[in-house]
């Protein structure tokens, strides 16, 4: 089910939402970013899945430096032994976001040191990839909810509460099936 008016030429920037049924566990209540769009595929990170690590607990070029604090999260099932830096900011008037996908960790720092505040960074163990036709196929199978990015997005616990939290937004019928247990007897 697919937010009306969103098509998939513009999808590069926008989130997937997991449908409340999708019980795949690399995406079970997932928020997807997707950062890039076009006829060979789709790529993006999950922003919903915390590993309560930091970049300087999990590798030692990061252990002393200004990135040592930044929080990591699993960014999806393809390559889970890289580590991608991105940064996350909202112009400031509030008209559109800001990715940086994939930094280098120097790049990362500049931005840190230039736009202090208004920019967060985060890393990803790995990234969710999709191969041509693929998420479209998913799409067409009501497997995921396509939702512009909210401007409160990194107001939001970055857990399963980001997830129900703008799938809810998205239309009345997504609130119910946000809400829903999982166990329908819990009902």
């Amino acid at each position: 089910m697919k937010e009306r008016g969103k098509t998939e030429e513009c999808m590069a920037g926008s989130l997937l939402l997991a449908h409340p049924s999708l019980r795949d566990p690399n995406f079970r209540h997932a928020v997807v970013l997707i950062s890039a769009y076009d006829d060979e595929g789709a790529i993006g990170v999950v922003l919903n899945r915390p590993t309560g690590n930091t970049l300087g607990e999990l590798d030692d070029e990061f252990e002393s430096g200004p990135l040592a604090g930044v929080s990591v999260f699993e960014g999806g099932p393809v390559q889970t032994d890289r580590v991608l830096i991105c940064a996350i900011g909202f112009h400031e008037d509030g008209e559109g976001m800001r990715l940086h996908f994939g930094l280098e960790p120097k790049a990362a720092e500049e931005l840190v040191v230039e736009h202090g505040d208004a920019i967060k960074l985060r890393g990803f163990l790995g990234y969710s990839g999709w191969g041509a036709g693929q998420l479209e196929n998913e799409l067409s199978h009501d497997t995921w909810a396509v939702s512009a990015i909210p401007s409160d997005l990194l107001a939001f616990a970055q857990d399963e509460t980001l997830w129900r939290g703008v799938l809810s937004r998205i239309s009345p019928e997504w609130k119910l099936l946000a809400d829903e247990p999982d166990d329908p007897e819990l009902n």
